[in-house]
C-alpha cells in the first residue's frame, strides 16, 4: 500500500511539472535562453521605438544613428563567411608574373589599388601579390627596375567557407591585409581584403581616389533596362521583376545569370530568352566575360484583340 501511494504521489508530481512545462513553453517559448546578441539586438530596437514616439533627437539613448547601425553590422558580422564579402573573381584586377616593371606601374596607376595580385599563367595560379610601396621605393631610388618576382609578397589563401571572424584574426597575426578566395578546386573564387572586412561593420570607405558610384541599373524610357553585369540578382529581383532572380544555379549577378541562360559567355548582339519572358540582350563583352546588358520586358499579348486575318 504504501509503494501504490508514493506512485501515485510521483505521478501527481510529474503531471504537475509537465503541465507547469507546457505553461513555460507557451508562455515564454521553451527553455531556450535568448542570445547576447538577440538580447542587444532587442534592447536597440526597443530604444529606437521609443525614440521614434518621442520623434525628438536621432540619438537614441547614447546611439547616434550611425552608431545603432554599426552596432547592428557588428552584431551580425560573425555570420558571414568570406565568400559573401569576396570581390567576385571577375572584378579582380591583377598582373601577370611576366609583365615588366613599366606594366606593372601602369597597372597600379589606373587601379588605384595598394596590392595587386600576381599570377601565372591564368588567375586560377595566384603566385603572390606586389605592395605599392615596394613599386614607389624602386622608383625614389631611380634604381635599375628589378624582376617582378624580386617584389612579390605573399598573400592568405583561403577557403570560401571560412568565417570572416577567423579570417579577420588571422589577417592581423600574420600582417597580411590581402587574402585570395579558393574554391573547392583550387581555382581563384575572390578576393578580399582587409578593408573589405572592415567596411561590413562600418559601411562604405571611399577615399578621394575612389570613382563617383554610378547606379548599376537604370530605366529606359521605352520600359527596357540597361545594366551592369556585376548587378546582384537579388537586386534586380527587388526593383525589376522578382522572376529575374529566381534559378536554380549558384549565380548571383546578371552576368552570371546570362552565361547560365546561353550555356556559354554571349557575344555582344546575342539575345537571351528568360523563362519568365524577359530578354536579355549583351551590349558589351569580351572573350572572357560579359560587361553590359539591356533587358527587354516581356511581350504583353491582348488576348480580346481582333485577329488580324489579312481581309
Amino acid at each position: 500500500m504504501p509503494d501504490d501511494q508514493g506512485s501515485s504521489n510521483r505521478s501527481e508530481e510529474d503531471s504537475r511539472s509537465g503541465l507547469l512545462a507546457g505553461l513555460k513553453t507557451l508562455l515564454f517559448g521553451g527553455d531556450k535562453e535568448p542570445s547576447l546578441r538577440e538580447q542587444i539586438e532587442d534592447v536597440i530596437d526597443e530604444a529606437e521605438e521609443e525614440g521614434d514616439e518621442r520623434r525628438g533627437s536621432s540619438v537614441v539613448g547614447d546611439l547616434s544613428p550611425i552608431e545603432r547601425k554599426m552596432v547592428r553590422n557588428l552584431l551580425h558580422f560573425g555570420e558571414q563567411t568570406v565568400d559573401d564579402v569576396a570581390v567576385p573573381r571577375g572584378e579582380i584586377i591583377a598582373i601577370s608574373e611576366s609583365a615588366s616593371f613599366a606594366e606593372l606601374v601602369e597597372v597600379f596607376a589606373d587601379a588605384g589599388h595598394s596590392r595587386l595580385p600576381v599570377y601565372r599563367d591564368t588567375l586560377d595560379e595566384v603566385v603572390g601579390m606586389i605592395h605599392v610601396k615596394d613599386v614607389f621605393a624602386v622608383l625614389a631610388a631611380g634604381a635599375k627596375p628589378p624582376p617582378l618576382i624580386d617584389l612579390i609578397r605573399q598573400p592568405l589563401y583561403v577557403p570560401q567557407s571560412m568565417d570572416v571572424l577567423d579570417l579577420l584574426a588571422e589577417m592581423r597575426a600574420k600582417r597580411t591585409h590581402l587574402a585570395i578566395v579558393i574554391d573547392e578546386y583550387s581555382g581563384t573564387e575572390g578576393l578580399v581584403t582587409f578593408e573589405d572586412l572592415v567596411e561590413e561593420i562600418v559601411g562604405e570607405v571611399e577615399d578621394e581616389h575612389d570613382d563617383e558610384p554610378t547606379a548599376l541599373f537604370v530605366r529606359n524610357d521605352d520600359g527596357s533596362w540597361d545594366a551592369d553585369a556585376r548587378a546582384e540578382l537579388d537586386d534586380i529581383g527587388e526593383a525589376i521583376d522578382p522572376r529575374l532572380a529566381e534559378i536554380e544555379e549558384d549565380v548571383d549577378t546578371l552576368g552570371g545569370l546570362s552565361a547560365v541562360l546561353a550555356g556559354h559567355v554571349p557575344e555582344v548582339g546575342e539575345i537571351l530568352q528568360h523563362p519568365s519572358g524577359w530578354r536579355i540582350e549583351v551590349t558589351e563583352a569580351d572573350e572572357k566575360r560579359v560587361h553590359r546588358l539591356r533587358l527587354h520586358p516581356p511581350v504583353e499579348v491582348d488576348l480580346e484583340a481582333p485577329l488580324d486575318t489579312g481581309d
